[in-house]
């Protein structure tokens, strides 16, 4: 994916027919995830069936996998909501996500190769613009996918299905502070894991992981804290 597309759309590309249930989970796991629910702002489950489109069983469906995946939560009255992350939250998110990404991109570094790079960077470049010019949706769509790209190539499906709820958790609170402090405020480390792929070098890519990953999440806390 390397054109900034609508975030809801993006995530869900897929040239297989999916049964309808499975289709309104993925359009509101995007809007969650690219912070188009913005976390605390409650939204009826009939208003969920208007904006997607779908019944009220498959849209129901959806909103029980996402509470299970931690992503909302029931604020009575057929309401729901994205959770807000405390500081308790983030700090065990950060605990979380260099554990497990980390471990990811060690795994995916010596199955990736010449062409799997050239993706990447692709995306990358991608990224690279949608910071430049402004374009919050573009930069959380390509940040993503950067990420999973990558973690795919890692042979590791129960680490990586952890690392997917794990972005579903602070997503929106990304596209919240992102789009307080702007793109520029969130450079990557994508470059240096691209370094360690083209080396062959798993230590070092872990170790870039965990630089990108404790970067972008500290201007998470920051945001999150300016705003109390």
């Amino acid at each position: 994916m390397t054109e900034t597309t609508s975030p809801a759309v993006a995530a869900q590309d897929s040239p297989a027919k999916l049964p309808a249930h499975e289709i309104v989970y993925q359009k509101l796991r995007a809007q969650i995830l690219f912070g188009e629910l913005v976390p605390g702002q409650a939204v009826t489950i009939q208003g969920l069936v208007e904006t997607l489109e779908a019944g009220m069983t498959p849209v129901r469906e959806a909103i029980r996998r996402l509470i299970s995946d931690g992503a909302l939560m029931f604020q009575g009255n057929r309401r729901v909501s994205v959770p807000l992350l405390g500081p308790d939250d983030l700090e065990e998110l950060i605990f979380a996500r260099k554990t497990i990404e980390c471990e990811l991109a060690r795994r995916a570094t010596p199955h990736i190769g010449a062409a799997v790079i050239e993706e990447l960077a692709a995306i990358d470049n991608a990224l690279d613009k949608a910071i430049a010019t402004g374009d919050v949706a573009g930069y959380l769509v390509q940040n993503y996918s950067f990420h999973t790209a990558l973690y795919s190539h890692a042979n590791a499906p129960i680490l990586s299905d952890i690392a997917d709820r794990l972005w579903l958790r602070f997503g929106p609170s990304l596209r919240v502070v992102s789009g307080r402090l702007g793109t520029q405020s969130f450079p990557d480390r994508h470059k240096d894991i691209l370094d360690a792929l083209r080396r062959k070098d798993p230590e070092m890519a872990a170790l870039a992981m965990e630089r990108d990953v404790c970067q972008g999440m500290d201007q998470v806390v920051q945001g999150l804290q300016g705003a109390n």
